[in-house]
């Protein structure tokens, strides 16, 4: 097992990545050579632990500098100027939550990831980065949706995580009104986006807004912005039984 809290890793710390630069000067941020370092590190745990368990199918590192660092910071556009609160749903292996987190640290981030494995992976990753605008939750969206956090959220954020017609109900009770749902999404968008257009407007969110973007290496990558317009009927999230059910 790689022990994630040695920090022995050999890390490029004066290495500044142009890709990650440039992606961040698209959002008028700008990335010091700490963040460099740190999202260096954060890839460094993560293809470390991807040995041991299934956190991500890139195992290339220069690959995973593109696909999942470059990724998330696409990102950065849509966010807020100002400080802001996030939750990154279904976060896995920690993409586009911690890479925001470390580029935004004005920002407060939950990552929601209820595989107990992954989510203890996400707290040695906050631990050892010493992220300290960072939380991790191990349970469901759906439950928290139904807690106190519910409505509390600027912004939920997901990658890879389900269908729209089931993904806005996981993420929109979370979103205060006037925040946003920020999805990454492929090709099939064309097909999901109708399909959940009841739960949209159900949950309280506007019409969608595609945005196509353009990273080196993918094709057909988008993020889909929905704005909340509305608040959340108490009844939803349902249950994570009965949320396995499209609206």
């Amino acid at each position: 097992m790689p022990d994630w809290g040695t920090g022995e890793t050999p890390v490029l710390l004066w290495r500044m990545n142009p890709l990650w630069s440039e992606l961040a000067a698209n959002a008028a941020c700008s990335l010091d050579e700490s963040q460099h370092a740190q999202l260096a590190r954060y890839l460094d745990l993560l293809l470390e632990a991807n040995q041991v368990m299934n956190l991500t199918r890139i195992e290339d590192r220069t690959q995973a500098e593109v696909l999942h660092v470059g990724d998330a910071l696409t990102l950065l556009p849509f966010l807020p100027r100002e400080a802001h609160k996030l939750v990154d749903v279904g976060s896995g292996g920690g993409v586009p939550g911690i890479p925001l987190a470390i580029a935004r640290p004005d920002a407060q981030v939950l990552l929601a990831e209820s595989t107990q494995k992954k989510a203890a992976f996400l707290k040695r990753c906050v631990e050892t980065l010493n992220l300290a605008n960072v939380q991790v939750s191990s349970e469901r969206a759906e439950v928290i949706g139904q807690g106190p956090l519910r409505e509390t959220f600027d912004i939920a954020t997901a990658r890879a995580v389900g269908a729209m017609n089931m993904l806005v109900e996981w993420c929109l009770p979370l979103v205060r009104k006037g925040g946003k749902l920020l999805a990454m999404k492929g090709a099939k968008i064309a097909e999901e986006l109708p399909a959940a257009r009841r739960a949209i407007n159900l949950l309280g969110g506007a019409q969608p807004v595609v945005h196509p973007i353009t990273l080196p290496g993918t094709e057909n990558h988008v993020i889909v912005e929905i704005p909340k317009i509305g608040r959340t009927n108490p009844k939803y999230p349902r249950s994570p039984s009965q949320a396995k059910k499209p609206l």
